[in-house]
């Protein structure tokens, strides 16, 4: 199954969220400007209020209920996609301009995109056999690191 883990190799312009704040007619201000520099830097998908730390740390000035009026209008831009990872804390990403899906560790919080051509031929398959044509789909899994025990047992 070839399976190609994205992320260690996030291909990403460092002013990727400005250029589609400024394409989508948006007005850049010296605090949205540092939001979105910290949601490009970012390398997880964090919550508003990581983006807030982050983001103060750069500007003490800027304060939680900023970040969240900035990042609401992103997503209603469509220039920020919200994931909730059954976690009770919406997590944020650049709307990806590839189709990625996610593996939440459980136990760390921590997220990990993939790509898989397998996965993706068998939901078209299943929507087709089901009379539907796939158009959108969101795949989220939730795992749990294996043992050594485990790994033993698969021959790693």
């Amino acid at each position: 199954m070839a399976t190609r883990n994205m992320t260690s190799a996030k291909p990403r312009r460092s002013d990727a969220i400005e250029r589609a704040c400024r394409k989508k007619g948006l007005r850049m201000t010296g605090q949205r400007r540092i939001i979105a520099q910290v949601l490009d830097a970012a390398e997880d998908h964090p919550d508003v209020v990581e983006l807030h730390r982050r983001a103060a740390e750069v500007d003490d000035r800027i304060s939680l209920s900023t970040v969240y009026r900035t990042v609401k209008l992103f997503e209603t831009e469509g220039i920020l996609e919200r994931l909730d990872f059954r976690d009770g804390r919406s997590r944020y990403e650049q709307t990806p301009t590839e189709h990625h899906d996610h593996l939440i560790d459980v136990q760390s919080g921590k997220v990990i995109e993939f790509q898989n051509a397998e996965i993706e031929e068998l939901q078209r398959r299943i929507a087709e056999r089901l009379g539907y044509k796939l158009v959108d789909h969101r795949l989220e899994l939730y795992a749990v690191p294996l043992k050594p025990d485990d790994k033993e047992r698969r021959g790693e």
